[in-house]
């Protein structure tokens, strides 16, 4: 017989001794007046199962007149120490129930105070696979939490990669206006942040105008003061936005609006070299420390989509579920940017003609929308269709999350790709850039389903190919 099946028995009799009042040789008091409660335990199983409440015992043992053990736990409140206890005796915690994780949380407080370092390890577990949703939306308590006690490194790993790796999450968080001063400086000091330093530097103004709700967010409608106010919330990040590696177009259209509440001698050196700058697109060589950015999907040079995107299409690629883990490793390379290379159906095949396996990329204008499609196969000129099963379309909110996508695979192999000088790439009908006779637009012909809601013609405000490495 497998020995796991007398496990359960052995807890139910071990949670039947912790309800007997005959033979409890301990007492604990826990919490704090008014509420207070007095739980009766056995010295011999507290002993063995935590090691801090071992070395209370063994400071507190039972005298010979008969007194019993007494232990004062004021920092655990009773409902959390009930918890514990049942642990300490059964072996399992029900967790289920528990919508709001901050009572999980609490559990987990109590048992780094008992050093129940496998309870520890379970629960960290339990909350970054159960409870990210609710982890994002408090992300500052639960960064504060982790980083105050250094039991919590499981917890410490999942902030530090979600500042770094996925800080749209918490920039997109509900509560991010709420987020404090301290985290929001560790969050932008970070050398491996996957984010363009132009979204930086937007979402510090976004938090610093939440800070001062009576302030307009049309920075023409701001006096003097206004700015003085901006100045003195925000001055402690202004040392950790790297400026320096904007473009010259970002930081004339992002940044000397707001000059105002820069350092006066920072104002000036950057008057200088960005208007020294004669391509709007070009960064100044050599003034500041880019950011390191990871190869393996914690980046991609994209003024429209982040790591995240990135992942998830690859996973489409490899015709994986969103939650499996990718197993090749691949690398974004940029080929074509609209603003950068023109935004042309000559410039796009000049560029991309005879390359394969790429991913196209538009943002529409005066929306959300993220619109794409990926093409195994080379782009051409010559009026021909490619033959492929593995393409696909697809789009993202960009507001969103990243589950909220359309994904649309081809339907029919034979007219999966249409090469045509007349126009830019062209996933048959379905998915149309810069077309001769329709400009853009989505429709229905060749592909599962529709990756827009309309099939109005659409305006790009951004188009990027890239090509899988």
């Amino acid at each position: 017989m497998d020995d796991k099946k007398f496990l359960p028995k052995l807890s139910q009799n071990l949670l039947e001794i912790l309800n007997d009042e005959e033979y409890y040789d301990v007492t604990i008091e826990v919490g704090n007046d008014p509420n207070v409660k007095v739980f009766r335990a056995h010295m011999v199983i507290l002993h063995y199962r935590s090691p801090y409440l071992q070395r209370i015992l063994s400071t507190n043992k039972k005298k010979n007149d008969g007194t019993l053990s007494h232990i004062k736990l004021p920092n655990i409140s009773p409902e959390i120490f009930q918890i514990i206890l049942r642990y300490i005796y059964g072996g399992g915690v029900s967790l289920k129930e528990y919508d709001d994780a901050s009572d999980i949380i609490k559990i987990l407080i109590a048992a780094s105070e008992l050093s129940l370092q496998e309870l520890i390890i379970y629960l960290q577990s339990f909350l970054i696979e159960n409870k990210t949703n609710w982890m994002e939306q408090n992300f500052d308590f639960i960064h504060q939490t982790s980083f105050e006690n250094n039991s919590f490194l499981d917890l410490q790993k999942y902030c530090t990669d979600l500042m770094t790796k996925e800080p749209d999450k918490i920039f997109k968080s509900p509560n991010f206006s709420s987020v404090s001063e301290k985290l929001l400086i560790s969050i932008i000091q970070s050398d491996n942040l996957q984010m363009s330093e132009v979204q930086i530097w937007e979402q510090v103004l976004r938090w610093g105008l939440a800070q001062n709700p009576e302030l307009s967010h049309d920075i023409t409608n701001h006096s003097n003061d206004d700015f003085k106010i901006l100045k003195n919330t925000l001055q402690q990040f202004i040392p950790f936005i790297r400026f320096y590696n904007l473009t010259s177009k970002e930081f004339l259209e992002k940044v000397f609006p707001y000059r105002e509440i820069l350092p006066k001698e920072l104002d000036t050196e950057l008057l200088k070299t960005f208007l020294s700058i004669s391509d709007p697109n070009s960064k100044p060589i050599n003034k500041s420390n880019p950011r390191i950015r990871e190869i393996k999907l914690r980046t991609v040079d994209s003024k429209i989509i982040m790591y995240q995107h990135v992942e998830l299409i690859l996973k489409w690629i490899d015709r994986l579920e969103i939650t499996d883990k990718l197993i090749t490793q691949y690398e974004f390379k940029l080929l074509f940017r609209g603003s950068r290379d023109g935004l042309t159906r000559e410039k796009f095949h000049e560029i991309c003609d005879n390359h394969s396996r790429t991913v196209i990329i538009v943002k529409v204008k005066d929306s959300n929308e993220i619109l794409g499609g990926y093409n195994p196969t080379e782009w051409k000129s010559d009026k021909s269709h490619s033959v492929t099963k593995d393409s696909f379309i697809f789009s993202f909110n960009n507001n969103d999350r990243i589950e909220n996508h359309i994904l649309s695979r081809v339907t029919n192999e034979n007219r999966a790709i249409f090469n045509e000088s007349l126009s830019g790439p062209k996933f048959s009908n379905d998915l149309i850039i810069l077309g001769n006779y329709n400009g853009n637009v989505c429709r229905i012909t060749c592909y599962e389903k529709s990756i827009r809601e309309t099939t109005d013609q659409f305006i790009i405000e951004e188009f990027e190919v890239f090509q899988i490495v």
